[in-house]
This record gives C-alpha cells, sequence and structure tokens, in this order.
C-alpha cells in the first residue's frame, strides 16, 4: 500500500460498535477518524442463543450510519470483524447478511484466538518498541482475551467467555452494586479463568497491559482521583470497589471518568478485573491505547505484502498433517491455471476480488490431503471436519468454511455443496479444484498441451473441455475422468462439458 492511503476497520463489539479511519504514512497508521456507538447487542443473546430483533435492529442502524462515513471507501480499504455475541448467537446469519448490505462490506465473525491475536497486534503497534515480555488482556462485553507477547509477536493466546456485559446482567441484574454480589461474580470470574494461571504465569511477563472499555474506564476514573495517570493498582480496584459498594445502584454512579454507556457494565467489568488481578498476580497494569479495531488496520497492511500471516498457517497446518507437498503443489498450480482460463479476456493483473479468490483456491488446493491420515477413502470429509474445527491465526470462521466446503466438494457428489452453488465464484473455484485434481490423479505434472477449458459465451454457467483426439488418445484415464466429471455437473444447475477436436 502506498503512502495516505485511507483504512478503515470496524469492531462489532457485544457492548460498543466501533469504526477506526486512518491514513498510512511510512509503515504506520495516523487516525483520521473515530466513531463509537453503544450498540449493546450483547444485552439481546438470550438463554437460547438467539439474538433478538431490538438488538438486530440497533446494530443495523448504527452500520447504516457506519456506512455513509465509509462512502467511496473501496473493496481493499476496508475490514469488519465481529465478535463474541455473534460467536455465539445461532441466528447470527438473520443479522450478518442484511448487516452486509447495509455496511456495503463483508463482516467477518472471527474467533476467540483471533480476536486475542488482533488485539496483541493493536496494542503493540501503539506501543514504543521494546523488549519486554509482555501480558495483554482485553475485558470485552462478553468475551475476555489474554496474550503474551514480545514485540509485535504473540505467543500465547486464548479468549475467555466472561466479559463486562455477560456479568453484569448476571450478577448485577437490578443494577445493584452490594458486596455480596461483587463476590459472587469475582468467584464466578476465576472458576471461568482459572486455567490461564498455567498459560500465563508470573514469571512469563515482565509488564502487564489493558485494552479497551473495561480497563480503559477504570483507568480513567482512578486517573480523575488523583491516582497514576494510565496505571491500575490492585489498592486503586479496592477503592473503586467501595466507591460504587457505597452508591449501591449504577443509576445513581456519577464518577469523573465513567461515561454513560460504562454505567450499567462496570460492576460485571471490575469483578472480571478483579480476578485477573488475583489469578495472574498482577500488582499493576497500564491502560494501553492500541485495540482490537488498531490490530485489525495493522493486519491489513501485512495481507497486502509477502507476510500474510494466513499463508504461513496453511503450510504449518499442511506439514502438521503430513500432506504430500509435492502433490498439493502440482494440484495448485493446475487449479490456478484451470481458475485463470475461466477469466481469459481478463487483463494480465487479476482484479483484486478474483486475486484474492485464486489465493483461497490455492489455500484449498494445498489442503486437498490433510483429511488422508484419518481415512483414505473418506479423506475429503475429514478434511472439510479439520478446516471447520481448526482455529488458525488470521482466518475469520467463514473463510475456514469456504475452505472446508471446497476440501469437501472438491470429489464426489456436487449435491452435497446445494447451498453454496448458487455462488458463482465459489462453483468457479470448485470446478477449477475438482478438474485439477482429476488432471493429477497419478501424482505426477499433467500434460495440458491439447487441454483448454472455457466458459460458454452466450451461458455464464456452462463450461467447456475442449481436448485434441492425441491428447485424448495419450491420456485415456484422465479422459473418461473427465467425462464423468461432466456427468456429475448436469445433476447441478451449472454445466460442464467435454468435446474432441481435431485442431
Amino acid at each position: 500500500m502506498q503512502n495516505g492511503q485511507l483504512l478503515a476497520a470496524i469492531d462489532l463489539g457485544s457492548n460498543s460498535f466501533r469504526l477506526e479511519i486512518g491514513v498510512l504514512e511510512h509503515a504506520h497508521i495516523r487516525r483520521v477518524a473515530y466513531l463509537k456507538e453503544t450498540v449493546r447487542q450483547g444485552n439481546g443473546l438470550d438463554a437460547e442463543r438467539q439474538l433478538s430483533t431490538e438488538a438486530m435492529q440497533r446494530g443495523w442502524d448504527c452500520l447504516a450510519r457506519f456506512s455513509e462515513r465509509l462512502a467511496g471507501f473501496g473493496a481493499t480499504q476496508v475490514r469488519a470483524v465481529a465478535t463474541q455475541t455473534l460467536r455465539e448467537a445461532k441466528n447470527r446469519d438473520e443479522f450478518l447478511v442484511p448487516a452486509q448490505k447495509i455496511l456495503g462490506f463483508p463482516i467477518e465473525v472471527i474467533s476467540g484466538r483471533e480476536e486475542a491475536r488482533l488485539i496483541y497486534l493493536g496494542v503493540a503497534n501503539l506501543l514504543p518498541q521494546s523488549d519486554e515480555k509482555r501480558l495483554v488482556v482485553d475485558i470485552g462485553g462478553r468475551s475476555t482475551e489474554m496474550i503474551l507477547g514480545t514485540g509485535f509477536k504473540s505467543q500465547t493466546f486464548e479468549s475467555y467467555r466472561v466479559g463486562s456485559v455477560k456479568w453484569s446482567m448476571k450478577y448485577f441484574p437490578e443494577g445493584q452494586f452490594t458486596p455480596v454480589a461483587f463476590e459472587r461474580a469475582q468467584v464466578a470470574a476465576k472458576a471461568v479463568l482459572d486455567e490461564a494461571q498455567g498459560l500465563y504465569p508470573r514469571e512469563a511477563w515482565e509488564v502487564a497491559y489493558g485494552s479497551s472499555g473495561t480497563i480503559g474506564c477504570v483507568a480513567d476514573v482512578m486517573s480523575a482521583a488523583g491516582w497514576s495517570q494510565g496505571q491500575i493498582t490492585r489498592e486503586g480496584l479496592d477503592w473503586l470497589k467501595a466507591k460504587l459498594i457505597k452508591v449501591g445502584n449504577c443509576d445513581s454512579l456519577e464518577l469523573e471518568g465513567i461515561k454513560e454507556d460504562r454505567r450499567s457494565v462496570i460492576g460485571g467489568g471490575l469483578a472480571v478485573l478483579f480476578a485477573l488481578f488475583d489469578l495472574l498476580k498482577i500488582d499493576q497494569m497500564h491502560a494501553a491505547q492500541g485495540a482490537l479495531r488498531q490490530g485489525v488496520l495493522y493486519d491489513m497492511l501485512e495481507r497486502e505484502d509477502s507476510t500474510d500471516l494466513r499463508s504461513s498457517m496453511i503450510d504449518t497446518l499442511a506439514q502438521r498433517f503430513g500432506v504430500d507437498a509435492a502433490q498439493g503443489d502440482r494440484v495448485q498450480r493446475t487449479a490456478v491455471q484451470l481458475f485463470r482460463a475461466m477469466h481469459e479476456s481478463l487483463p494480465s493483473k487479476l482484479p483484486y476480488s478474483l486475486a484474492r479468490l485464486e489465493k483461497k483456491l490455492s489455500w484449498a488446493a494445498n489442503l486437498l490431503e490433510i483429511g488422508t491420515q484419518i481415512s483414505h477413502s473418506d479423506f475429503h470429509k475429514h478434511g472439510a471436519y479439520i478446516l471447520d474445527n481448526s482455529d488458525l491465526p488470521g482466518f475469520s470462521m467463514a473463510e475456514l468454511h469456504r475452505l472446508s466446503q471446497l476440501i469437501l466438494g472438491h470429489r464426489g457428489k456436487l449435491k452435497k455443496l446445494d447451498s453454496d452453488m448458487r455462488d458463482a465464484a465459489f462453483v468457479q473455484q470448485l470446478m477449477a479444484l475438482r478438474l485439477a485434481a482429476i488432471l493429477c490423479h497419478a501424482r505426477r505434472d499433467p500434460d495440458l498441451r491439447g487441454f483448454t477449458l472455457r466458459q460458454d459465451i452466450k451461458n455464464k454457467n456452462s463450461f467447456v473441455i475442449l481436448c485434441k483426439k492425441t491428447w485424448v488418445q495419450q491420456w485415456p484415464q484422465s479422459a473418461h475422468l473427465l467425462r464423468e466429471e461432466c456427468i456429475a455437473w448436469q445433476k447441478s444447475t451449472w454445466n460442464l462439458s467435454f468435446e474432441e477436436n481435431d485442431s
């Protein structure tokens, strides 16, 4: 990316939606605008994990306002991520489909560990360069993320289902601050966070940083009351809890530093923070400026160059499951060649959207055989399961599912993919992958001289394989498998035909 490029990150959190717009200046991102709205989607999630219509509407209304601010931004300039509430919601697609149309950009639901990785990236990029060992904590509305790292690299990252909104609703339902409520909330938080003691022992880090809402609010209150600027101590937490108990109710709470949107969730957030101080033996925590949204912005920069974390994660997963690298490489090269043949009328440099599809097709091709260690006959099913249940840094949950569906559908009947067959881009990726797997079935580089794949000019849902008779005679097994493949496509809404010619 060039200097002066505008970038935007949207964080669809459980308590607030945030829009961060920055401009790239010599590998750093300077803030241009920041918008925040208290949406409280986490409050709209019931015991059955159904998001209420009212909570959805609040989100849609907010995104409509964000969309107006993003007018003129291109696809490469905006990335929107959703966190714990939409991770949990069983009906999240009811919200996401309209939400993406309203916003005008895709919305990625990211895993808890991916959220943690991005939080650390945001915090680290807004801190001075240092070799210190860092513990970074982010108490969100319905989840808490913890990360160990040094410099810009995170080593250990986890997400726990405990947060300010969730704990306030459960242990301070009427907004009443009592010693008993705080005691119960802290004990319950410790029960959820207990395993963190083994992952984040006191000797593993030197400095603790806190990111985002709850911790920023607590730091602001303590600073306004005369405590050290930007620092949280155990003594300060005791003081703040005593203040809340004395006031008795969030509606009566008037402390400098607590904004209106934080009053109803400060009790739950403070209880979680107490639990973390106790479990991890934290004496002092520094309020960090960076957060998830800044991490998303810096991750966008990495995706545009050769340091895209997702590619290295694909390589790592392939190695872990003992994938034949040579076969993966030849299927990948063949699939990409066929995919490009489908778009031969386009310029030599693919548009951004197609280049992105090609990259994901390459990842699927390289992971085609990850299920073979479990089963040779049904390896595509097991490979899909692995992808759907993997937690790969850099990937959204939807991206991993898309890869799983490509792997599942690269062989066998197409009927199992009916829900995806309406997506033309997915179908083109899938067809290229299936044909590549056939052409590479002998585990050697295929001879594509005399083999052509074209899109039917009159019908965009039809593709034609053109083969010279000499090619068919030389590779009869491949020709047979290709004819069988054409029969398989006849049972879908797409068509693939096989033709021989003399020229």
